[in-house]
């Protein structure tokens, strides 16, 4: 229930904190006092567009804070709560501000939270009807919905869509492997033929890294080995290290044994050169052996390298992919082989999911006949107090016009009226009244109300276009509606508001220089007063004053 709404500087209200109850609660004030202003800053903190014309002249910022206790009963709210990390309590605040370049934002509980989070829980607290909802009732969605609600179909619904959203996935699955079926049988001799071209090649994981590596040995060979030959020179030709090295290893052997310890680092010096030496002049003859001696070819190396490369190239892969393109590739032949299995599977899933989805579906046609017969004696009860007795309200189930399943189960659901005797029930939109869908919608609402707990209800002016005893019995409706939930309405008609447990005025006044809307919890000489100004305009006489006394009597 919406406990209280508190705005600031927003269009013309400049600071207004506004106390709530259960029950009937009605807005009057002269056309233009700011009734709607009320609605919009509502809208506002239930996450509706914001635009920055919504900020009052002159301020920086406006804000709105809407204040609900919860009922025990709220699970929904506590789920959708829970699921954004927010903690729930008896009483939820759902703030929202807005700047003056239109940049809003949005709080519950004090919590920064997105604005498609407010406007769905805002969907659980309140439902509002504005002056033209009336024509949602021409809605085949709505229709649909409204059943739905008096049946408490939602489970058989969610079940149903669970079921058709299966059935397109089994569907497109099927629809999928044909066409891949269909298509790899008019290419499964090329295919065939890729894998020929592969096994013949034959690619290794890594070998064009390998070759790479090899065709650049192999086009610096002739400059390696010249090299290497060019070092071995140095070292063993003639007038080369190894003479030398000779020359002195054999002049200190001749004076080793006569110099004592003069020379001994000396001798293992020379030791140890001769060693290095050996070991160097054997890696350069080992080096050139295998520059010279081996297999590989340079033309060789590149004729496979160039092969592995076009194979790449033609598959539109690495050449390292090479191999697992060609599994691939088998895989698909394979499918070909097995496609009329694959196909027959598929098919199976199909009529499986399509019998399930069959299934639910007639659970919920089943139920919505049940509810749709329930909400039509119950509608029908409710129009004779509607001024509407002579109405007659039906709920048409027809079977979809392609006989398919939709998301939305097997019927379309048609609310169709009579409103006069002896005519032909018809589409709401061709046989109603702007006033008689108003008043059928009202119906609704107090039907839905008897089977299950609605949020807070708003009627903006839902009496527009009816008076006298119409408008009474709108007004007796309105109340039997607020004693099962909380019903705010902005009216026009003093019968309507003479219903109400709470009256609330709605003024707009000039003060500083400019307008300001107010509202006042008006006290019974002063809602007698303002019955009177209903009822009378401008000039209230003492005539009016007895018709609004008639009226508060007559309502209580």
């Amino acid at each position: 229930m919406l406990t209280s709404l508190s705005i600031r500087d927003i269009v013309l209200i400049e600071r207004l904190d506004l106390e709530l109850e259960s029950g009937l609660c009605v807005l009057t004030g002269e056309t233009g006092a700011g009734k709607s202003i009320l609605l919009d800053s509502l809208g506002l903190a239930l996450g509706h567009r914001a635009d920055r014309s919504l900020v009052r002249a002159g301020a920086k910022q406006g804000s709105v804070i809407a204040a609900f206790q919860l009922d025990r009963d709220a699970e929904a709210i506590e789920r959708l709560l829970d699921d954004h990390g927010i903690e729930a309590d008896d009483l939820l605040l759902l703030r929202r501000t807005i700047n003056q370049d239109g940049r809003s934002r949005a709080f519950i509980n004090d919590q920064p939270v997105g604005t498609a989070l407010l406007k769905r829980l805002g969907e659980h607290l309140v439902e509002v009807h504005g002056q033209h909802d009336q024509q949602g009732l021409l809605d085949p969605s709505t229709q649909r919905s409204l059943v739905d609600a008096y049946g408490k179909l939602y489970s058989d619904l969610d079940l149903v869509k669970q079921g058709h959203a299966a059935w397109r996935e089994a569907v497109d699955a099927y629809q999928a492997l044909e066409d891949e079926v269909a298509k790899a049988a008019d290419d499964v001799d090329y295919w065939r033929h890729i894998i020929g071209e592969l096994d013949q090649l034959a690619p290794q994981l890594g070998e064009e890294e390998r070759l790479a590596e090899t065709r650049a040995g192999l086009m610096n060979r002739e400059k390696i080995v010249q090299a290497i030959e060019d070092a071995m020179t140095a070292l063993n030709g003639d007038g080369g290290l190894a003479g030398r090295l000779g020359k002195a290893e054999r002049a200190i052997e001749r004076v080793v044994d006569m110099a004592g310890d003069v020379l001994e680092l000396a001798a293992s010096a020379l030791d140890r050169l001769r060693v290095e030496f050996d070991e160097a002049s054997g890696a350069l003859e080992q080096a050139g052996q295998a520059l010279t001696s081996g297999d590989d070819d340079l033309e060789h190396v590149e004729e496979r390298l160039f092969a592995l490369r076009a194979a790449a190239r033609k598959h539109k892969v690495q050449v390292d992919e090479l191999p697992d393109f060609r599994e691939r590739t088998e895989e698909r032949l394979a499918r070909i082989d097995a496609g009329d299995a694959h196909l027959a599977e598929a098919s199976a899933a199909v009529d499986a999911t399509r019998k399930k989805l069959e299934e639910r579906a007639a659970k919920l046609t089943k139920g919505r006949r049940r509810a749709a017969d329930a909400l039509t004696k119950a509608v029908m009860k409710e129009l004779p107090p509607l001024k509407l007795d002579k109405a007659r309200f039906a709920i048409q189930l027809t079977e979809r016009p392609d006989g398919d399943v939709g998301e939305n189960g097997a019927e379309r659901i048609a609310f169709e009226v009579a409103t006069n005797p002896g005519q032909k029930p018809g589409p709401l939109g061709k046989i109603a009244s702007g006033g008689e869908l108003a008043r059928l919608m009202l119906a609704l609402k107090v039907s839905l109300a008897m089977t299950e707990a609605l949020p807070s209800l708003v009627f903006d002016e839902v009496d527009a276009g009816v008076g006298g005893a119409t408008a009474d019995a709108v007004g007796d409706r309105l109340q039997e509606l607020g004693s099962f939930a909380q019903v705010l309405v902005v009216t026009h008609a003093p019968q309507v508001a003479a219903r109400a447990g709470r009256h609330l005025r709605v003024q707009k006044a000039a003060t500083r220089g400019s307008a300001n809307v107010t509202v006042t919890v008006l006290s019974a000489d002063e809602r007698r007063e303002e019955i009177a100004r209903m009822l009378a305009g401008a000039e209230i006489t003492d005539a009016a004053r007895a018709a609004a006394d008639s009226l508060l009597a007559r309502s209580a």
